[in-house]
Parts: C-alpha cells; structure tokens; sequence
C-alpha cells in the first residue's frame, strides 16, 4: 500500500472572541476537544488555519481550524491538503447543520452544501467527496434569519447539552479514522 498523508480533520467556525460560542462555531469547539485529546495546541500555519499535528485512535491527524472566515474555508483548507499531501478522501469536515435538530449527529461521504457557506467554499475548491460530521443545530425560531441564528450563542438550555453533544462529535471523528464511515455511521447516526 503506497504511503498516504495524515487525516485532515477540519473544524469550521468563525475567528475571534465574538463568535466563540456561536452555534456556527461547533466546528471549532470539536477540534478544540480533539486538540486536548491529541495533547498538543494548536499553532498558526502558512494556510491561514490553526493547525495541530499528532496522533488520534493510533492514526497520524492534522487538527485545523481555517482562520479565514466561514464563506472563505476552501482556500485554507486547499493549503493545508497540498502542505500535507492528504487525499480528499482522509479529509474530515465538522460543520453546524440547520436540517437536522439540535444535539443529532448525522456522518456522511459527499453531498450538497445545503446552503452552508463554509461547505460551499470547500467543495467549489475540492469538490463535494469529502467526510462530513453533520452537527445539528436545529432550525431558526419563527421568522428569525438563518444568519442571525447561526451568529447567535448557543441558548441556556442547549449549553447544558454542549458538552455531550461535543464529546459526542468528537468520539465520532475517531470512529471515522479508526472504523470507517459504514461502521461509524452505524454508530453515531441512529
């Protein structure tokens, strides 16, 4: 079997303090959590992303977070594959999802973009055949806008859930590396 690069696991989010706790940013709180897992912290990087090198479920993994904002993903996470020589095929996306509820993990190869603009970016730069953990966010409240919702910090009564529901998208990455989608998804989807 010939030499492949690392698994690429990308957490998206927002940069800066004013979007840390934003239901767009669990991208970014699951790579924190796989950060502290892998025992390292994350450092700037060429590609405009945070990025951490080490080992997660026996595997050689590159944690990134895109620095570039989320309508902007691709570009970053292009550098960092070409930096790594990674295939799209070991390349990890974790994303906020509005069609599935809150606290509901769903894993899947490929597909559309649904609307995401940070998915959107990705797959206009790579196309659509990469790993994604589909983190629910549920849908707006009433008329709200779905910009003004996924801006928003996660409410009172999810935060209490938050820490599980991370846990949960994190352990579900690991399963990715070390079982497979099929397995994973038999797991982590139900």
């Amino acid at each position: 079997m010939s030499e492949q690069g690392p698994w690429l696991v990308v957490g998206l989010g927002n940069p800066g303090g004013q979007y840390e706790g934003n239901r767009h940013n669990i991208g970014f709180m699951v790579a924190d959590l796989l950060a502290e897992r892998v025992g390292g912290k994350f450092k700037a990087h060429k590609s405009r992303a945070q990025v951490l090198e080490g080992r997660l479920a026996g595997q050689r993994v590159v944690l990134a977070k895109p620095m570039s904002f989320m309508n902007l993903s691709g570009g970053p996470v292009v550098g960092l594959r070409d930096f790594y020589k990674s295939g799209v095929d070991r390349l990890i996306v974790i994303h906020d999802e509005l069609d599935i509820d809150y606290a509901t993990l769903r894993l899947k190869r490929g597909g559309g973009d649904n609307g995401h603009n940070g998915l959107k970016s990705i797959t206009k730069s790579l196309g659509p055949d990469y790993l994604r953990v589909r983190a629910g966010i549920g849908r707006p409240p009433g008329r709200m806008e779905v910009a003004d919702f996924v801006l928003r910090d996660f409410s009172s009564t999810e935060r209490k859930e938050l820490p599980w529901f991370v846990d949960r998208c994190a352990d579900s990455v690991e399963s990715l590396m070390q079982d497979g989608l099929e397995r994973a998804q038999s797991v982590y989807n139900s």
